[in-house]
């Protein structure tokens, strides 16, 4: 709790410890790289956070110059870290080193670029929170160490892996050879591609992605095929309320957003 605290201004704290939890017809918010707006993105600090909120979270994925994996979004490092260069060209070790949170605010000094392993550790233990946490993958040839590492630590039922997976036929095919509780998504950018996106999720995947405000009919056949329906993008990663709306009226299982606290406020509202 003194974590959050110090994370969250007090009237956001209140919002989300008065919600109560999600009702059966709201969709799984996923906050996107945590909590971005309080806290340092994809570091422990705001994924803990968002753990804490019952919040799910979307993290990313990338490897080292030698091999592992870390949870950084950019390819390279000035912008989340006091490093230079290329994520690949430096060792964990060198990334280590590195300060991922003081660029945000003075107070999160000191914070660490996460190994993939410490993120999927984290997760393991808030395993009573039914939490949506989606997976990015930057580059291709990272799933399947992905999926072993989840399953380690036990939590591979409760990821979506998202990123080149909705969109390579050949990496959800790789996912699913790992374990068929894994769950994929295949990308509908458009309303002219969901009927498309339908049918390749009935093949190989879990999760409609929908890049677009679908309707409630278009829902509905995700539903009817016994999948699930996601929505990520521009029209919902901002605050945008109305579309919040739309989107939970077409009845969208998951949400990822840049402004989950909002969200969840506005859906504890709705009646």
């Amino acid at each position: 709790m003194l974590l959050i605290m110090r994370l969250l201004p007090v009237s956001l704290l209140l919002i989300s410890i008065l919600t109560p939890l999600v009702r059966a017809d709201e969709p799984l918010i996923v906050a996107h790289r945590g909590l971005l707006q309080h806290a340092p993105e994809n570091t422990l600090a705001g994924f803990r956070a968002c753990l804490e909120l019952r919040l799910g979270f979307e993290f990313d994925v990338q490897r080292t110059r030698d091999g592992q994996l870390v949870c950084i979004h950019d390819s390279t490092l000035p912008r989340t870290t006091n490093g230079t260069g290329q994520v690949g060209d430096h060792t964990l070790a060198d990334l280590r080193r590195l300060d991922a949170g003081g660029w945000f605010d003075p107070r999160f000094a000191g914070e660490k670029i996460p190994t993939i392993d410490e993120v999927l550790e984290l997760v393991s233990h808030f395993r009573q929170q039914s939490v949506l946490i989606t997976v990015d993958f930057k580059e291709e040839g990272v799933e399947q160490e992905v999926v072993r590492l989840a399953e380690k630590h036990q939590v591979l039922p409760r990821l979506l892996f998202i990123g080149k997976t909705i969109s390579e036929p050949k990496v959800r095919a790789r996912i699913k050879q790992m374990s068929s509780q894994a769950q994929t998504a295949v990308v509908a950018n458009t309303p002219e591609e969901f009927p498309q996106a339908l049918a390749a999720a009935m093949l190989d995947a879990d999760w409609v992605y929908f890049r677009f405000l679908p309707s409630r009919e278009q829902v509905d056949a995700v539903h009817a095929a016994r999948k699930q329906a996601f929505i990520a993008g521009k029209t919902v990663s901002r605050r945008l309320p109305e579309n919040w709306r739309q989107a939970v009226t077409a009845g969208i299982d998951g949400l990822l957003t840049d402004e989950p606290l909002e969200l969840r406020a506005l859906l504890r509202n709705t009646p």
